[in-house]
């Protein structure tokens, strides 16, 4: 590499630093006030606990478009869509993997009346603490609670986004899924919506900063599969149901490490 091909990296790297941290301090702000001015108006105004949870999720809906536009504006990512026509319909079970940190906000900002399942301690955050309420986000640490409302936000018409993995996934290491999700969606019978989602350049993932930027925007891909049924996995495995858990999850699995359109079948 040249002189000067050098220095043009350098400095593209450079300026993407300030700007990457000057987008996340918008998105903690952003969320901060509407925990405090936004979100207690549409108390205000919504006596309907539903609608007002329908409000609350649109309007994060549109700050984190917002948040994805920042960046697409300051050059730092480029999000690329396939088969997002099919996360507009109602009552969804989305599966998704989990490469990178903004990958949750891209998906949530396409997806209607998004439902998902967050960790705890973002309850208590002060700069997330108003949208996870708000929205009536479930709370992974509420044990046997977490079963009963995600039955009751697939029958509410809620679009219910889950990553299998729990975390972001580690790079440099096979995918590794929880069977929760399966279990979940074997208990509800509800086909399940897949979203394989890549990064290229890897960037924003476990064990990754924020401040270590690359020198040209991140390329964030999210393929929207077609539903995958999940009653053939319990028939298959004559009604067993740690099995057949266990062998979604293993398809899951195939299906969201396998790039698209390489030609092979999950779990072949």
């Amino acid at each position: 590499m040249s002189s000067l091909a050098k220095l043009s990296s350098t400095w593209s790297r450079a300026w993407r630093v300030p700007a990457t941290g000057f987008s996340f301090a918008c998105f903690g702000i952003g969320g901060l006030l509407m925990g405090v001015l936004l979100f207690p108006l549409i108390n205000l105004l919504v006596w309907e606990p539903a609608r007002r949870i329908r409000w609350s999720r649109a309007l994060v809906g549109a700050s984190f478009r917002g948040f994805i536009g920042l960046m697409t504006l300051l050059g730092l990512v480029r999000v690329r869509w396939t088969g997002a026509e099919r996360l507009q319909r109602h009552g969804l079970l989305v599966l998704a993997n989990h490469p990178t940190l903004i990958d949750v906000v891209a998906l949530i900002a396409r997806t209607p009346n998004a439902d998902c399942v967050v960790r705890g301690g973002l309850g208590n955050n002060p700069f997330t603490w108003g949208p996870v309420r708000a929205c009536n986000y479930l709370r992974n640490d509420r044990g046997s609670e977490v079963l009963g409302g995600f039955n009751a936000s697939l029958a509410s018409g809620s679009n219910l986004v889950i990553f299998p993995e729990g975390t972001r996934s580690v790079p440099g290491h096979a995918l590794q899924l929880q069977r929760g999700a399966a279990q979940l969606a074997l208990r509800s019978g509800v086909a399940i919506t897949p979203v394989r989602i890549r990064c290229e350049p890897l960037g924003l993932s476990k064990g990754w900063p924020w401040w270590k930027t690359h020198d040209r925007p991140l390329q964030l891909s999210l393929d929207v599969g077609e539903d995958i049924a999940v009653t053939p996995f319990l028939e298959g495995a004559h009604g067993e149901f740690p099995l057949a858990a266990r062998r979604l999850t293993g398809y899951l699995q195939s299906y969201f490490s396998r790039e698209k359109g390489d030609g092979t079948e999950p779990g072949t």
